[in-house]
């Protein structure tokens, strides 16, 4: 039997140390996913030159942009998500968000990665929460692993400091958000900035 685990990082470093020891262990990169909001990733992994550039609206298809490292990380692509803005993605998840010609999204994506969170055993609430943890700056990993690595793929998922989804989502609630809304509008660099340093201030 196949279970899905997903965790949700503030910090982009530690997203990407949880894929490579996620290889480590000897999980192939099809069966990991990752979904990053392109304000931190711009300033730490993908270069110049391959951000979003003026086309890269809501219903963008997926482009290539130059990662760091190798396995699942090189070979992140851009798209847009509503309601999050542009993101860098790869893996198994992303794939349910576009379709097979020319990289075209197919619906809404932000429905979709929610769908698909929910269809892979992710409860309602925890996708909603992920998914505006992504349109605020953070980035989602999801892995796919049978009975034997789900207490190694669980082990190194929380060593990178996941965000604590039930915790998270009553903080959200506390400033009057319900569920995730892709007609919101995307939240600017300095609002991402300010949300950076409330959740650093308060750990949650």
């Amino acid at each position: 039997m196949t279970r899905t685990l997903t965790a949700l990082y503030d910090s982009y470093e530690d997203a990407e140390a949880t894929v490579r020891d996620l290889e480590a262990a000897g999980i192939p990169d099809d069966d990991i996913s990752l979904v990053a909001n392109t304000a931190v990733t711009r300033r730490e992994s993908v270069k110049e030159g391959n951000e979003a550039g003026p086309g890269a609206g809501a219903g963008a298809g997926l482009g290539a942009v130059v990662g760091g490292g190798a396995g699942l990380l090189a070979g992140l692509g851009m798209m847009a998500i509503p309601g999050v803005g542009p993101v860098v993605a790869a893996g198994w998840l992303v794939a349910t968000l576009v379709g097979a010609a020319g990289g075209a999204v197919v619906g809404g994506a932000a429905g979709g990665l929610i769908g698909a969170m929910i269809g892979n055993g992710v409860p309602e609430e925890d996708a909603n929460v992920y998914a505006e943890g992504v349109r605020r700056g953070g980035t989602l990993i999801t892995v796919r692993v049978g009975e034997d690595l789900v207490t190694t793929a669980r082990r190194i998922l929380d060593e990178y400091r996941p965000v604590d989804a039930r915790a998270r989502g009553e903080a959200y609630r506390k400033d009057g958000w319900s569920r995730f809304d892709e007609n919101a509008p995307v939240y600017t660099e300095e609002e991402l900035e300010r949300e950076r340093q409330l959740r650093t201030s308060t750990t949650v």
